[in-house]
């Protein structure tokens, strides 16, 4: 099967990225890659038919430069990597000693990427509670550059008492992401607090094609062209009253988790009904 898709997905909005989590993954074999396709045309296959992926292994380990160029020269333009950053400087019990571990991943060659270069996720442990002060601290450790690329950050808190305006005041202030999880296993609180919104999608089934109904991909359709104007969906919860106001947002959206196998169908549905005018 030829790798060009005719209607490439970036032309349905070039301001909202849709994608999944990683490319590699057996069971997407015969329902999202065709059958006889070589895994190492994975990939370029995948970044012909979703705008974004957020790529996983950079959580478990550093990656080389060499790799990073790889990625890049085998995904079309316009296609954007979220990078997921490494968990030795969030699994840590004083964040503010992360740095050593910071400046490792920044160096380690993302910039590779050039302009596929996305948000970068700071993922913390569920049992990571929120503790002002060292989580300031960690910020400020965050680097807005690094060469001549600045660089975005998104923090993926999972515990409760980050559902504070303390919080959001911090991110704020910072001019940092938060991530959205549709999830109740996590804090799913959509409080904007930069220029771009960042969602990670966990609640498809299995029993659903597309993993979300489809009421529910039309609503986020919505949703997030909704943020890409610069202006707040009314049916997200939120921690503070007020939102951070910006004239136009980037969008990521990524199916994660859940019912993985659905994942690239749920990514394709949204990025089609993005492509049709809205009512």
């Amino acid at each position: 099967m030829p790798l060009v898709n005719p209607n490439p997905p970036s032309a349905a909005h070039p301001a909202i990225k849709v994608g999944i989590g990683g490319w590699a993954f057996e069971p997407w074999r015969g329902t999202f890659y065709p059958e006889h396709l070589p895994q190492s045309k994975e990939l370029a296959y995948a970044s012909r038919e979703l705008t974004a992926i957020e790529i996983n292994g950079t959580y478990y380990g550093l990656q080389k430069p060499t790799t990073f160029a790889k990625w890049r020269d085998e995904t079309p333009d316009g296609f954007v990597f979220s990078l997921k950053a490494t968990r030795y400087a969030t699994n840590r019990r004083v964040l503010a000693e992360a740095g050593d571990s910071i400046e490792r991943f920044v160096q380690s060659g993302i910039t590779e990427l050039g302009p596929k270069l996305g948000p970068i996720v700071w993922q913390f442990a569920p049992t990571k509670i929120f503790d002002p002060e060292d989580f300031e601290a960690f910020v400020e450790l965050l680097p807005k550059h690094i060469d001549s690329h600045a660089l975005r950050h998104v923090l993926e808190v999972r515990h409760a008492s980050f559902m504070t305006d303390a919080f959001i005041k911090l991110v704020r202030r910072h001019k940092m992401a938060t991530v959205f999880t549709d999830s109740s296993d996590y804090p799913s609180f959509a409080d904007l607090s930069t220029d771009f919104a960042y969602a990670r999608l966990m609640c498809s089934s299995e029993k659903l094609k597309t993993g979300y109904a489809p009421k529910a991909l039309d609503a986020w359709t919505e949703r997030a062209r909704t943020w890409a104007a610069g202006s707040t969906p009314d049916d997200l919860p939120r921690v503070s009253s007020k939102d951070k106001t910006a004239r136009t947002r980037e969008v990521f959206v990524f199916f994660i988790n859940g019912a993985k196998v659905r994942a690239p169908e749920a990514a394709r549905s949204l990025i089609a009904r993005l492509a049709k005018s809205p009512k």
